[in-house]
């Protein structure tokens, strides 16, 4: 039965797509089957594994409001192991479709649930906010993975986000946990870094993952080629560190 694994932070430019299609192609290369779901009305994470999202026959924003199936919507991408289920931008919407609907924070799990046998892993791209869909995300994962920049605001609003998961494991999802909190955009030049890294390990106490993200331009320019960074830049600084992710949570999650 795969590991579904939710990567949220209500902050934006966090690295959250960054981290989910990374770690989904470098989880594929390691032999594992990946379904990455998008649920980010932005759609970078779709366009981030070149699959065109005008393109699509259906997105999540169909699997939320006209109740399309998580089988129906998986497409294959041209990288090893990897599907996905795509996002558009009408999923922007798509909230306040389905806002007075009755069991409307399970519509993501009762759609998605099927295919959990078909995967090692299924990795959720969540929006930047603590709103319905990223509730569906919670009500359907096992885990939550939390990246954070090194910067000085990095624990800002994340005390938000800790107490919509307690409300979360409370109502819906009593075995969710914390997966890991990923420092991004780490440069261990820089004094400020350090700050953040033991300010963090006080507030996550033994979750913070050892392989850190460093900041890299070729992280930045891989998206818009629509490739995952162990594709684009194989043996650079950002392919090496989502390849030790990919492995640390693999040998976590065997419980070696």
């Amino acid at each position: 039965m795969g590991k579904i694994i939710s990567i949220a932070n209500q902050k934006g430019g966090v690295g959250k797509t960054t981290t989910a299609v990374n770690l989904s192609a470098g989880l594929g290369k390691m032999g594992k089957k990946v379904l990455l779901i998008d649920i980010d009305p932005q759609g970078n994470a779709t366009s981030g594994v070149g699959v065109d999202k005008r393109a699509v026959k259906h997105s999540t924003y169909d699997v939320f409001v006209e109740g399309v199936s998580g089988k129906d919507t998986v497409v294959k991408t041209q990288f090893q192991n990897l599907d996905i289920l795509p996002s558009s931008l009408d999923l922007a919407a798509a909230e306040l479709e389905i806002a007075d609907r009755q069991h409307r924070e399970s519509i993501l799990k009762n759609a998605v649930i099927e295919l959990r046998d078909k995967y090692d892993y299924i990795i959720i791209d969540c929006p930047p906010s603590l709103g319905l869909i990223t509730v569906n995300a919670l009500c359907l994962c096992d885990t939550i993975l939390v990246p954070i920049q090194c910067e000085y605001y990095a624990l800002e609003g994340l005390s938000q986000l800790m107490n919509t998961v307690r409300r979360v494991k409370r109502s819906y999802n009593e075995h969710i946990d914390i997966e890991g909190v990923l420092l991004t955009m780490y440069d261990g030049r820089l004094n400020l870094t350090q700050q953040v890294v033991e300010e963090v390990k006080r507030f996550f106490p033994r979750k913070v993952f050892n392989t850190v993200i460093p900041r890299a331009v070729r992280l930045s320019e891989a998206p818009s080629f629509g490739t995952p960074i162990m594709y684009y830049d194989r043996a650079g600084k950002g392919s090496v560190a989502y390849m030790e992710l990919s492995k640390e949570i693999d040998k976590k999650n065997k419980g070696v």
